[in-house]
């Protein structure tokens, strides 16, 4: 018994040793031994790390830990500011979320709170997540920091390649639709501020689905990254370059609106991404068309801009392709404008109301007519005449160019068979068109239906057949040269054409196009040389030659002197329908007199438009009778004295100062201060225009322009109008008929 009793004693002992143990012990404020421990504790496990600094931002504490992460330099970061050992980690291809700059924050003696800065100690670079408060002692002095930190490197860079990834386009490396539009958001309201400028460009690819097509997808892709590699070389360092997805791409320009640099711009894009492209072994030839539009004239912020340069664009793609176009408030009803076109171009298909009309090619040396070109016509109940610069994009958009280009192949042959003499038919062949397999069947067919002479028809041919498989391209020209048909290569020089092209594909003509005639008669203009060389090349291969676009006598001249072998414009004739050709053929009527202007003359438009002229304080409505770069004619004011000063007000913010150098009763010549430039289209406009925010210092609220911007700034720049007015105005349709 007594070793039981002995036994449970020691038991009970034990027990109340273990509750001893086990009794909750606190770590008081004033436990500092036990305190050091937990702090120690906290650091080894790697959990974080703890940093000071002295009254005047110099480091002198660093967990022991973190220093030896750091390696050797670790330790030499004791005794440096603390801006020297934690940098902000700054990226501006990124839009990291705005937060106070380090320095900000301890000049402020505010708290720091999970703040990324990047550590550096000799070739180690970390990413440390910070944290500290100032600290100050029983005086309110300033001693110091006191602060944690922790290594977020592995998260922070995670987290930094995927906020790239979804601003960037895995493809090109460019910026993607998402960040383009927060960059232009970003520039707009802070450009709002300060009153800059900021221009931004659209653009997409023409022609670009054919090579996805014909070579694929892979090849697509490739070729989507030299674009943007040629975007980035013209471009530079002037602006941010964006891929919206597709073949769409837009370009971000600050402090820009000089509308003269903007197309010179426009047009190095333009000729620099139409060179051909060398991809997998093939050769592609693309294009590009370009809108414009500028902040804060077209729009103040960026759904305005984007929809500006978006129907700019759109405009440029409906004028022809290959072209820029700056925007218009009139775009607005282009945009529906195109959309009719479309429906009734099918109707117009449909309906059979296209009509096909012939320009004579003469022989340079006897004016004797050789061949004809076919161009399709389509006379609009509506709206008259649609060119076909016009309606052929269109086609080729809505996938009927196939069906147009084969119409146009049948009815020339059909009617070229009605000519009683042995005349060829010149026929355009899209590169849509060309790439169909049987379209050398197509034309067999279309020969024997017809029974026209394969001899007498004659496949002009862009370089941009050439895209695709080469080896069948050629095997194409070939079938075709077996039918009979003639070839010729249309708008030579114009794309970059290669010589490789006439090395194989059997041409029979070359047609110069009428760049290298236009002006070609200027002094000191290379493109006589340029016509010297194609003529020489040509004569080399047995080839023809075609000068296209002549006008003037003196352009008629210049050509023949150059050995064009045929000549092709308005000097000669118009196009002219079936009926007006077959009356002609009848009368066996085939020589050709040159009739035209004697030299070529820098382009004045024939205009008839009421403008404002601006003079003194006072403003007067005139009629605008014809433009050019340099100057105008006007009518509508009595007796103007030569040299008078004055302002022409051509709508849309476009003041022109000129001076008038002629004045003949109620018609004055006007000189421009600075000459126009051209629009990218057949019309000519200002390099600037009324800044907004000049209406906006008026009084006015921020926007776009309106169509007449000088009307809200007119009082605040007459001053009330108080001079006497200087000129009477005249009704000039009064002046015209007297």
């Amino acid at each position: 018994m007594a070793g039981f009793f002995s036994r449970g004693a020691r038991a009970r002992k034990e027990m109340e040793e273990e509750a001893a143990e086990s009794e909750l012990k606190l770590i008081s404020h004033a436990d500092l031994r036990r305190r050091v421990q937990l702090l120690d504790s906290f650091e080894n496990a790697g959990l974080g790390w703890f940093w000071a600094t002295d009254g005047q931002g110099r480091l002198i504490y660093l967990s022991e830990n973190a220093v030896e992460k750091l390696g050797e330099d670790g330790a030499s970061l004791m005794g440096k500011q603390l801006t020297e050992v934690f940098e902000p980690e700054t990226d501006e291809s990124l839009d990291q979320q705005v937060q106070r700059p380090l320095p900000f924050l301890l000049g402020a003696r505010n708290s720091i709170s999970q703040l990324v800065v990047k550590v550096i100690a000799g070739n180690r670079v970390q990413w440390w997540e910070i944290a500290g408060k100032p600290q100050f002692d029983a005086k309110q002095e300033f001693v110091g920091y006191r602060g944690s930190a922790k290594d977020v490197t592995a998260t922070f860079q995670s987290s930094k390649d995927a906020e790239r990834l979804s601003q960037y386009d895995s493809l090109t490396g460019l910026a993607n639709r998402h960040r383009m539009a927060k960059r232009l958001t970003s520039i707009l309201t802070a450009f709002r501020n300060s009153k800059r400028s900021c221009a931004l460009l659209m653009l997409d690819l023409d022609r670009f689905k054919q090579v996805n097509d014909t070579l694929g997808h892979p090849a697509g892709d490739e070729l989507l990254r030299q674009v943007a590699a040629r975007i980035e070389k013209v471009i530079g360092n002037r602006g941010e370059i964006g891929r919206l997805g597709g073949d769409e791409f837009q370009i971000i320009i600050p402090d820009m609106d000089d509308r003269g640099d903007l197309g010179e711009l426009g047009q190095r894009l333009i000729q620099m991404i139409s060179q051909p492209y060398q991809i997998s072994g093939s050769r592609a030839v693309i294009g590009t068309s370009v809108g414009i539009a500028v902040s804060p004239y077209d729009g103040v912020d960026t759904d305005e801009l984007v929809k500006a340069a978006d129907l700019a664009l759109y405009a440029a793609k409906g004028g022809g392709r290959g072209q820029y176009r700056f925007y218009h408030m009139d775009f607005t009803d282009g945009a529906k404008h195109r959309r009719q076109i479309e429906e009734d171009l099918r109707d117009a298909m449909e309906a059979d109301t296209l009509e096909m009309y012939y320009q004579p090619i003469v022989e340079s040396k006897t004016n004797k007519l050789k061949c004809l070109e076919a161009l399709m016509r389509w006379e609009h109940e509506e709206r008259g005449f649609i060119s076909p610069g016009i309606f052929i994009p269109v086609a080729e958009d809505i996938g009927l160019i196939k069906d147009l280009g084969e119409w146009a192949l049948r009815r020339a042959c059909f009617q070229a068979k009605e000519w009683q003499l042995d005349l060829r038919v010149a026929v355009n062949v899209s590169a849509i068109q060309f790439a169909r397999d049987d379209f050398p069947d197509l034309v067999k067919s279309i020969l024997i239906e017809s029974t026209l002479e394969p001899h007498r028809l004659e496949l002009e041919i862009t370089e941009s057949v050439f895209v695709g498989d080469a080896e069948r391209t050629q095997e194409k020209f070939e079938e075709l040269k077996r039918l009979g048909v003639r070839l010729a290569l249309d708008d030579f020089g114009t794309g970059y054409s290669s010589l490789s092209y006439l090395q194989h594909a059997p041409f029979d003509k070359i047609k110069i196009d009428q760049s290298f005639v236009r002006g070609a008669t200027e002094k000191g203009n290379n493109n006589p040389a340029i016509m010297s060389a194609i003529v020489n090349l040509a004569e080399s291969l047995k080839m023809e030659t075609v000068a296209e676009g002549v006008e003037t006598k003196d352009e008629l001249t210049l050509v023949t002197e150059r050995g064009a072998s045929h000549v092709q414009g308005f000097i000669f004739s118009q196009a002219i329908s079936q009926e007006e050709l077959l009356e002609r053929l009848e009368r066996k009527d085939v020589f050709f007199e040159p009739r035209g202007p004697e030299k070529y003359r820098a382009e004045r438009k024939s205009v008839y438009r009421k403008i404002k002229l601006i003079h003194d304080d006072h403003v007067y409505n005139v009629t605008l009778r014809n433009l050019s770069k340099t100057g105008a004619m006007i009518e509508g004011l009595l007796d103007v004295p030569v040299d008078t000063p004055v302002v022409l007000n051509l709508g849309g913010g476009q003041l022109a100062v000129a001076k008038v150098r002629r004045s003949d009763g109620s018609i004055q010549g006007v000189e421009f201060e600075t000459p126009l430039i051209s629009d990218g289209a057949d019309g000519l406009c200002t390099r600037h225009r009324v800044s907004p925010y000049q209406i906006e210092a008026a009084g006015k609220p921020l926007t776009s322009l309106p169509e007449d911007p000088y009307e809200l700034l007119k009082l605040e720049m007459s001053g009330g109008g108080t001079r006497p007015r200087s000129f009477l105005e005249v009704d000039s349709s009064l002046s015209r008929k007297k």
